[in-house]
């Protein structure tokens, strides 16, 4: 079993009138060359559905450096419609995030949660300003 120390919440970067479903980047990232297809754990649209993607126990590819110890999640979104970086979550995103972060938090209490950007300050992804504060009830204490 992996030891899991991150939580990495990730958008998929695309405008409101735009989708991506797991089978839609499961498509993207073969493209890219992943050959395991989507590399996020789950993904959270924007009716607050979760998609799961890579199973927990399998290594993902949406951190580099941090993979083999993270679980990755992403939600549909994160551009507003002239394709700038936002927080284009829904209400139900936001539950469902909460819900899902709540039940990795009961497997995982040691993981802490951060975006995208924390590990790398290149990107924008999450396009949430600050990831930590925002689940700051569910860190490792």
């Amino acid at each position: 079993m992996r030891s899991i120390t991150l939580i990495v919440i990730h958008c998929s970067a695309v405008k409101p009138d735009q989708t991506s479903s797991v089978a839609q980047i499961d498509s993207w990232h073969r493209q890219r060359g992943f050959h395991l297809g989507v590399g996020y754990h789950y993904v959270i649209r924007r009716d607050g559905t979760i998609e799961p993607g890579r199973p927990e126990w399998m290594i993902g590819a949406h951190c580099v450096n941090h993979n083999a110890h993270s679980i990755g999640i992403c939600y549909e979104g994160g551009l507003d419609i002239r394709g700038q970086p936002a927080d284009t979550r829904t209400e139900a995103q936001k539950a469902a995030m909460r819900k899902l972060l709540e039940e990795l938090h009961g497997r995982y209490p040691k993981a802490v949660i951060l975006g995208h950007h924390d590990l790398n300050p290149q990107k924008d992804c999450p396009c949430i300003k600050n990831v930590a504060h925002e689940y700051a009830d569910l860190q490792p204490k």
